[in-house]
């Protein structure tokens, strides 16, 4: 089967996962973090890409961006995805390739699915068993979100700021929205979708982006499209 065209448009979140190949380890220590890091915020600016969240595991790492156009993110994460393995190579003695492939994306209903990507980004390390809590994991924009530290790479959706007035009431907000976690429906929903490229949302919003594009934004049903007529 042919493989669908990435799905990504401008002025729209979209979550983003990349692996490492065969799953192996793409950080070493703390330099090879921050240096995927530094990638990220300097190719933002480049691409016209506003970061909301972030977390780097061990073999892969997620992204919550927005671009503000529609060949923005792909741009973006060719670059990093070039640069970064460069780096990697050149700095551990290696050759060859260290992506499983091409990254995979999907594209976020905004008021329905952001803040709970967020959380599920977020929860990350706590699922994976390295940390107890989200606040306790370095790696990840969770920090940001609760007031633990500022951090410049990250562009705060809107949907964060109507959390509350004040910058207090917003981190209390998002850490009692983490706390409470993501439902295994939603974790299983937004796992699938951005691993097989089709859109995060309810009908109406999948409705109303299907006329936008072409590229269908849903796994087809299984089995054959029924006969015409004769």
């Amino acid at each position: 089967m042919a493989r669908l065209p990435r799905l990504t448009l401008a002025e729209q979140p979209h979550h983003v996962i990349q692996r490492g190949n065969n799953r192996q380890a793409i950080f070493v220590d703390n330099a090879d973090r921050e240096m995927l890091l530094a990638l990220l915020g300097e190719n933002a600016v480049r691409f016209g890409i506003a970061l909301h969240a972030y977390v780097l595991m061990d073999n892969h790492y997620h992204l919550l961006a927005t671009p503000a156009s529609a060949d923005g993110l792909p741009l973006w994460m060719q670059a990093i995805g070039r640069r970064y393995v460069r780096y990697f190579n050149d700095r551990h003695g290696r050759t060859g390739t260290l992506w499983e492939g091409r990254y995979k994306s999907t594209l976020i209903q905004t008021d329905r699915y952001l803040l709970t990507c967020m959380a599920y980004i977020d929860l990350n390390p706590v699922r994976a068993g390295i940390v107890a809590e989200a606040r306790d994991y370095a790696w990840s924009s969770h920090g940001h979100y609760v007031g633990l530290r500022h951090d410049k790479l990250l562009t705060p959706h809107p949907l964060y700021w109507s959390l509350g007035n004040t910058p207090f009431a917003r981190e209390a907000a998002y850490a009692e929205l983490v706390r409470g976690g993501v439902t295994g429906a939603d974790q299983v929903l937004l796992t699938e979708a951005t691993l097989h490229g089709w859109a995060a949302g309810d009908r109406n919003f999948l409705e109303a982006l299907q006329k936008s594009t072409e590229r269908r934004v849903l796994k087809a049903r299984p089995g054959r499209p029924p006969s015409a007529r004769r």
